[in-house]
């Protein structure tokens, strides 16, 4: 009872320390922001007074110059001074102005209205002066221009010089009001800053007294008890993390038996019609074809169910310009059922002459699987129940874009140069032995770039890399290992240097975006320089690759959806969609290519 007291009475008395420390400050607040405010006030009243004194003296020295030129004009023997006649009106009309101004105020050039009785007295007295004066000069150069009797001139200028000397008398007197009247407000100012200083320097010896002191001791007492309480959560974070170890080891294990299930590449090529053109070794193997069935369509070959075979003629009819992916079902001479996640990839041999790349993984086991996986999740708790939903989908999505990924690889290289490869075969004359040699030192280098397409393709299988040391790793590998295979400048910078690893099926999709970006402009874009850079900021991680290659038309490839750069732009966006990224393409024709992917890292971190 004793204790809830104690602490009932500790949070009323901070709460009245935190009233009283908002108090002060709100004080301190109000104090400067009304000095602040008083002083520009007194600032601003005294912006204007040093161009008018200068005005002032200018003032006395124009009146000065007005007489000059009047003698001279009086005296001199030229019969027209036309000149010297304008020059001295001009003259006169500044001298007006700037007395108007000060006299009567000017907002053009900040002069008050308001005045002192003095100054407003003092320009009375020398009002009829300043007139008399422009009446007479105004008279005296009419009289010049009109040629008129030189006595009256002379009469002008005595009545000039006599009012000159009473306008030079004032005019002083009305700079030292002005320059006494300045120094008042300056001392004032200063009387007015001293006073603000004292009150600020009260206000916080008592903050510090009443306060800040007190405040002191509660924020010690208050750190002990966090302290101790960050003790306690460094504990509790510790059994956290051996829980969160067990757990990934689990998840680890289930990865390994999804990894044990591979499926084989299985691929052939056929015409717009489904006549078979080739097929792979092992698809030969998995469907029993022979030479001797090379007379049948695909979807003979394929399936012994009728309306299986019709489902496959139709979509080889209606997809052929435009690709097509997905599952289906077959079933074998065996009378086995076989499930296929079939690729159809269009490929432009040459013009009007159009082929169709099939790929084919074998899913049948990865089917049984997930019958299994559905049998025991119906068994296990609601816990493990969605627990094996959620890893069951991350290993079907992980297999699905590695498939994709694999398929247009095989599209891109090594399905193009064996095609090549074939025609060249064919063409050869054994009779003409000269185009033969030649033709066969061109079969020798296409069968090393095929054996280097193959050795980029394996190596573009999942690096050890990745898994080991994380997405940064990886990609200076990939650009290292590229640029000894292709010979080729492909250089690597982390420019934030990003060391963070994230979800293992995050760095998959970026490492495969990275690496088809590179890809892409070692195939197409007949570049030299490769340059990729990585940074990040606290939300966003960027990968940024250049190419110095020929460049394209984004919007002429975006109507082609079927063609080669067509699918893998399709197949990029895909994929950064998948992780909720973003690509941004930027290509210049002749001048090179700029990809860039952004990923949200602070949804995907682990």
């Amino acid at each position: 009872m004793k204790k809830g007291n104690q602490e009932v009475a500790e949070k009323i008395t901070f709460k009245n320390l935190r009233r009283l420390y908002f108090f002060a400050l709100w004080t301190i607040a109000i104090t400067i922001i009304l000095s602040q405010l008083l002083i520009q006030y007194n600032l601003k009243q005294q912006l204007s007074d040093s161009k008018i004194i200068n005005i002032s003296g200018k003032q006395r020295m124009l009146s000065q110059r007005i007489t000059k030129e009047v003698l001279i004009l009086n005296f001199v023997s030229d019969t027209s001074p036309k000149k010297e006649i304008a020059h001295v009106r001009n003259v006169l009309a500044l001298w007006k102005t700037n007395q108007s101004a000060l006299e009567n105020g000017s907002d053009s050039l900040a002069f008050p209205k308001e005045k002192s009785e003095a100054l407003s007295k003092l320009y009375a007295e020398i009002k009829p002066s300043f007139n008399t004066i422009v009446e007479s000069v105004n008279l005296f150069l009419l009289n010049l221009e009109q040629k008129k009797n030189s006595y009256d001139n002379q009469k002008l200028v005595q009545e000039i010089l006599k009012n000159e000397g009473i306008f030079l008398s004032k005019m002083n007197e009305i700079v030292t009001q002005y320059d006494k009247e300045a120094h008042e407000k300056v001392t004032e100012q200063r009387k007015t800053e001293y006073w603000i200083f004292g009150f600020t320097l009260l206000v916080l010896i008592l903050e510090f007294f009443f306060i800040f002191k007190p405040t002191n001791k509660k924020i010690e007492k208050l750190i002990a008890k966090l302290l101790s309480s960050e003790k306690k959560a460094l504990k509790l974070a510790y059994d956290t993390e051996i829980i969160s170890e067990i757990k990934e080891n689990s998840v680890k294990e289930l990865k390994s038996l999804n990894y044990a299930m591979e499926n084989t590449l299985l691929y052939c090529r056929i015409a717009p019609d489904g006549s078979i053109i080739h097929v792979g070794e092992k698809f030969a193997k998995l469907l029993n074809y022979t030479k001797f069935s090379s007379n049948k369509t695909f979807s003979q070959i394929l399936t012994t169910d009728e309306k299986e075979q019709r489902n496959i003629d139709r979509i080889i009819f209606e997809k052929q310009r435009s690709g097509w992916q997905g599952e289906i079902k077959i079933h074998s001479r065996e009378d086995q059922t076989i499930w296929l996640d079939l690729s159809m990839v269009p490929v432009m041999i040459k013009k009007d002459e159009l082929e169709l790349l099939i790929v084919c993984f074998n899913i049948t086991e990865r089917k049984k699987a997930q019958r299994e996986v559905e049998r025991l999740n119906i068994e296990n708790s609601t816990e493990k129940i969605n627990q094996q939903k959620i890893i069951s989908s991350k290993i079907v999505e992980n297999q699905e874009n590695e498939q994709n990924r694999i398929a247009k690889e095989i599209h891109d290289g090594i399905g193009q140069m064996l095609t090549g490869l074939k025609f060249s075969l064919e063409s050869i004359n054994l009779d003409d032995k000269e185009k033969s040699a030649q033709k066969i030192e061109y079969l020798k280098k296409l069968s090393l770039d095929i054996i280097k397409g193959v050795r980029t393709a394996t190596f573009n299988l999942m690096p050890p890399e990745l898994s080991d040391h994380g997405i940064v790793s990886s990609i200076a590998k990939l650009t290292q290992e590229l640029s000894k295979l292709t010979g080729k400048e492909i250089l690597f910078y982390n420019k934030t240097d990003f060391d963070q690893r994230l979800d293992s099926l995050i760095e998959i999709n970026i490492y495969r975006l990275t690496q088809e970006a590179i890809n892409n402009a070692i195939k197409y874009a007949e570049s030299t320089h490769i340059i990729v850079q990585l940074s990040h900021s606290e939300t966003l991680l960027s990968i940024i690759v250049d190419d110095n290659g020929k460049g394209f038309d984004k919007t002429a490839v975006d109507k082609k959806r079927n063609s080669e750069s067509g699918m893998g732009l399709l197949f990029m966006n895909e994929r950064i969609q998948y992780i909720n990224g973003r690509v941004f393409i930027n290509s210049i024709l002749g001048e090179g290519t700029r990809i860039t992917f952004n990923i949200p890292i602070s949804k995907l971190e682990n």
